[in-house]
């Protein structure tokens, strides 16, 4: 994948949940409520000066939050960042 180009969409790996994972809290805060579930379902990737990751989380009964997080090229020196989000989101909703 060349630089700043979207990846196709695969499949939530172990790796993608960890990530998903690590900005639960901040997202949970930011809507003043827990979710039920928060598993990673799908996600594509961006190269960027670092990587974009966009991520499809289910967050229980048909309701869907697309998150999109971004780790530095050296992930060892800055934390992820939760760079934005989206709530209302369902299944078929395309991540972009």
């Amino acid at each position: 994948m060349k630089r700043g180009g979207l990846s196709a969409t695969k499949p939530a790996t172990a790796e993608i949940q960890e990530i998903a994972d690590k900005v639960r809290c901040e997202v949970e805060e930011k809507e003043h409520k827990k979710f039920p579930e928060f598993k990673a379902v799908e996600y594509k990737s961006q190269v960027v000066a670092g990587t974009n990751f966009f991520i499809k989380v289910h967050v229980g009964n048909d309701n869907f939050v697309h998150l999109c997080v971004f780790r530095s090229l050296s992930d060892e020196d800055m934390p992820l960042t939760l760079s934005r989000y989206q709530t209302n989101k369902t299944k078929e909703d395309e991540l972009t």
